[in-house]
């Protein structure tokens, strides 16, 4: 029978782990409006949004009860643990080690990516958010695809229940570090359990050195161990020495599967208070010393941290053909309402794609340059940002795009339309328009005549930047192909009009 601490712990962890995923697959807003929060308590989002409860909570949580977090909250952690189980193989496990200076120099890596703003190199190790590029660009495909199967099956039973919806792939490089990663944690989970956790992921790395002062940990009571090694063999995070009677608690994830191994009833999970008689020999004064420096070390790198901080589309019922947009070359990027600058958004998005996943006007996707990579930018060709949408500050949980109102959206200046006149429809092929016009929400753009002072001369758009709120609305409905006439450049910093 499996061990009531494990049976609460794998209880936990599939709830989060399937909780998580669907705030990446399902978005109504219904999902994410009452378990938004299990992406606000993953621990580098925490960290970048200067979350100080959640941050301490975390600490308090690992000093207390070990790595809890990496076996229970942390999805890549729980997916890990899903793909070992395929793993039919008996006795798969053995102690082995630590790689200590990997982990470390996985780690400093990690941090002075964070320090210096790299964001695309910290999202590469960040396991919370090569989750969500996993689901965002893998998981969610096939969901769509399914979805649309089932919608067209119910189309021809004359049900209604199911509806087809566009399946879009964002990011061709995106997607590629997403399969990559794919393949590299399986691989490494099926032969191995926890390798990724205990050799490259910076925040096991971190919990690791915590969960060493940890006031409950497993531990071996020699009086009743027979040294028959079936804890070590069942261990995933190789980190029970059975001959020695250790454990290293760096890289022990509380999974408690030792315990429901262990037919002698040798392994315990007490406090240690209650430690003296399970506590195997001697511990060196050395070797406490030597953890308690690389612990303040590491706490200290992390308090430096949080201070420095395609598919065509149809129009005359699916008779006809219109080009495709293509993205025009903007000077200045540009990020949503509520990133305050694009400093702020580089310095604190970790990649996850949450935000991308829970646009509604597929607005905002991955970008593919080399500094920025992976975070996502805004772009207006299937769709434009509409002033009373606030997914994405919604959702986002590093501090990247901080919670914004409806109200204060619709007077933030994001960046500001621009004429192209060599695109006008109204100048190339002569014919009346006023598109841009008529969709803009804040009406920053005025027609005026194309001659001036010639009555009846064709009208082109005058572009008002002190009102323009940078939506986009106008870029998207432009029917100048493939570049519109008129275009958004982004802002460096946002300002109220």
């Amino acid at each position: 029978e499996m061990h009531v601490l494990r049976k609460m712990r794998v209880t936990l962890a599939v709830l989060f782990l399937a909780l998580i995923t669907l705030l990446f697959l399902y978005f109504t807003g219904t999902i994410h409006a009452w378990f938004g929060i299990f992406a606000k308590i993953q621990f580098v989002p925490a960290i970048l949004a200067l979350n100080v409860g959640v941050i301490i909570g975390l600490v308090l949580l690992t000093l207390n009860f070990g790595r809890l977090y990496c076996s229970v909250i942390c999805p890549l952690g729980v997916f890990q643990d899903v793909v070992s189980r395929f793993n039919r193989k008996k006795n798969k496990y053995s102690f082995s080690p630590a790689k200590k200076w990997l982990r470390l120099t996985v780690l400093v890596i990690f941090i002075v990516a964070l320090v210096a703003g790299i964001g695309s190199l910290a999202a590469l190790l960040e396991p919370y958010s090569a989750y969500g590029r996993i689901v965002s660009n893998l998981f969610a495909p096939i969901y769509g695809w399914a979805n649309n199967a089932l919608a067209y099956f119910a189309e021809r039973a004359e049900s209604y229940t199911f509806y087809e919806t566009e399946v879009w792939i964002r990011s061709i490089g995106t997607f590629t570090v997403a399969a990559v990663t794919l393949v590299v944690i399986i691989i490494l989970s099926f032969k191995g359990g926890r390798t990724y956790c205990n050799t490259i992921c910076p925040v096991g790395t971190l919990l690791g050195y915590i969960s060493k002062f940890s006031f409950y940990k497993v531990r071996i009571d020699i009086d009743k161990c027979n040294n028959c090694g079936l804890c070590a063999r069942h261990c995933k995070s190789s980190c029970i020495n059975s001959k020695e009677h250790e454990i290293d608690y760096t890289r022990c994830v509380a999974c408690f599967d030792c315990m429901d191994k262990c037919k002698q009833k040798a392994l315990v999970y007490n406090s240690c208070v209650a430690a003296k008689k399970t506590k195997p020999a001697e511990q060196k004064e050395e070797k406490v010393n030597s953890a308690r420096r690389e612990m303040l070390t590491i706490a200290g790198a992390l308090l430096a941290t949080s201070a420095v901080k395609a598919q065509k589309t149809k129009v005359d019922g699916g008779l006809a053909f219109i080009e495709d947009k293509k993205i025009p070359k903007r000077s200045t990027k540009i990020v949503p309402a509520g990133a305050h600058s694009i400093r702020n958004f580089e310095q604190h998005c970790t990649g996850c794609q949450l935000c991308v996943s829970a646009c509604p006007n597929k607005v905002l996707r991955p970008s593919e340059e080399l500094k920025t990579f992976m975070q996502p930018e805004m772009s207006y060709e299937r769709g434009y940002c509409r002033p009373e949408c606030t997914k994405c500050s919604d959702v986002c949980p590093a501090g990247a795009i901080r919670p914004i109102t409806k109200e204060d959206k619709s007077s933030t200046q994001i960046g500001h339309a621009v004429w192209i006149e060599k695109n006008c429809v109204v100048l190339t092929d002569g014919v009346s328009c006023g598109n841009c016009a008529r969709h803009c929400p804040v009406g920053a753009i005025t027609m005026i005549e194309s001659k001036s002072g010639e009555l009846g001369s064709k009208k082109i758009p005058m572009v008002d930047t002190e009102r323009c709120i940078g939506c986009g609305a106008c870029e998207n409905l432009c029917p100048s192909r493939p570049f519109s006439a008129i275009y958004v450049e982004g802002h460096q910093m946002h300002r109220t009009v």
